[in-house]
């Protein structure tokens, strides 16, 4: 073969090769921008091919001072009524603002979606109980009219007009008035409140307002990180989204009686008072808590960056009951105790590798004195030890580990009720054994 017919073969496989190179790369380039065009579109308010358009599923069915409740707001009059919508309006996608991010826009359509969801509650009492003697105000001329006097949240449990909030919000009412984010404005009726939950139901009229009930989450996809929203009235400002994350789960905070309310949710989105009773929100808009209280400093009662959220675990738990029979029954195994310490360790005998509650008291005549569970009895170094030898461990309920106090009480939230019976595992004088226990129901509320 000649050189000249070897060279054009050589420069038509070259100019191939590069024919087929510049091919692959347009094919790569336009995959690589494609997903930019798509969040562009969308940050731009159009419709892309992975547009947020999640929608709201209709709805089926002595407290701790160094924890003031957040709800203390003096009230404001309620805006003058408008009259109802003949419907609800409720977007299932909001474009956001041109140029807006991803998170701006999801917060934009959360809100637009829950906020309906999320009413003011105001709790009327008299008059006349209003003005403290010797303050040099004079007495209301009609005594017993019903005005004013707090503030806080709430939100549509169900299409039949059933409104959950604290029940330290309506505790002591003589009335209560409900404003929906539309203006409109109704009377409602208690329905039931729960003092060691500090839960509670209100009623209003259905034909009333356009009810837009929430969406409800679920704790097991709850993680210390993930972020979160509220939406409530803070000092009465109605409507007011704030954001934040969740700071960490399974805290234990006082309730209105004597017991501890477990599982509760912390977190940093600032709660203030007025807040109580509104919803802590995951991204997806619905309920995974009820704000209900927040840590203070130096007798301050405003966002600390502490706030504390009953979970929807134990909400959709109390809420059912408190609609259907106005009360909840809480299982009760009347014990008192304690997280075991292994500084205690050596003056209890017992192996400071072991880990459980620890029984300080056993009420007289309640459910695990009649099983013959044991609570300490013995005089030890306070010192050393705040606690009083000779009482059981308890390692395990129904075969469930036990390594602290409160996971008795979130067992028994969770899962019990008076009259069922659970089995103890304990540790006594150094031997394992196994105690069943028929539960009762709490005793009432103790201020």
């Amino acid at each position: 073969m000649s050189n000249s017919r070897r060279n054009l073969i050589v420069a038509i496989i070259v100019l191939a090769g590069a024919l087929l190179l510049l091919c692959i790369c347009a094919v790569g380039a336009w995959f690589a921008v494609r997903p930019s065009l798509d969040r562009a579109d969308f940050l731009q308010g159009l419709q892309p091919t992975a547009a947020i358009t999640r929608q709201v599923a209709p709805a089926t069915a002595t407290p701790a001072r160094s924890q003031p409740r957040a709800t203390a707001t003096p009230a404001k009059q309620p805006s003058a009524p408008a009259n109802p919508p003949t419907a609800p309006v409720l977007p299932t996608a909001v474009q956001a603002p041109a140029g807006a991010d991803i998170e701006t826009a999801l917060l934009t359509n959360l809100y637009e979606r829950v906020n309906p969801s999320v009413v003011n509650i105001t709790v009327l009492g008299r008059a006349g109980e209003q003005v403290a003697p010797g303050m040099g105000i004079p007495t209301p001329e009609n005594p017993d009219e019903l005005v004013p006097v707090s503030q806080g949240s709430g939100f549509v449990w169900d299409a039949e007009g059933h409104i959950v909030t604290n029940a330290h919000v309506i505790e002591g009412e003589e009335g209560v008035r409900i404003t929906f984010s539309d203006g409109t404005s109704a009377t409602a009726e208690v329905i039931g409140a729960d003092p060691d939950s500090d839960l509670a139901v209100v009623k209003v009229d259905p034909a009333t307002a356009a009810l837009v009930p929430v969406a409800r989450g679920s704790m097991d996809a709850v993680q210390v990180g993930q972020r979160v929203a509220a939406i409530g009235n803070p000092f009465g400002y109605n409507g007011t989204l704030t954001v934040g994350v969740v700071s960490a789960i399974g805290r234990s905070i006082s309730s209105l009686t004597q017991f501890n309310i477990p599982s509760v949710i912390q977190t940093d989105a600032p709660i203030n008072p007025g807040n109580s009773g509104g919803p802590l929100l995951n991204m997806d808009g619905a309920v995974i808590g009820v704000n209900a209280q927040i840590e203070t400093s130096n007798g301050v009662r405003a966002n600390s960056g502490v706030g504390f959220s009953i979970p929807i675990s134990i909400v959709e738990r109390v809420v059912p009951a408190l609609i259907n029979e106005g009360v909840y029954r809480h299982a009760y195994l009347g014990i008192s105790g304690s997280t075991f310490s292994p500084f205690c360790a050596d003056v209890l005998g017992i192996d400071p590798a072991v880990r459980g509650a620890y029984v300080n008291e056993v009420a007289n005549g309640g459910p695990s004195d009649k099983a013959g569970l044991r609570g300490g009895s013995q005089a030890v170094d306070k010192l050393t030890c705040p606690e009083m030898a000779g009482g059981d461990l308890i390692t395990a309920i129904d075969d469930q580990p036990v390594a602290r106090f409160d996971d008795l009480l979130i067992y028994l939230e969770t899962y019990k009720g008076p009259g069922d019976t659970v089995t103890l595992t304990v540790l006594r004088d150094g031997q394992e054994q196994k105690i069943a226990v028929e539960l009762g129901r709490r005793p009432q509320r103790s201020q």
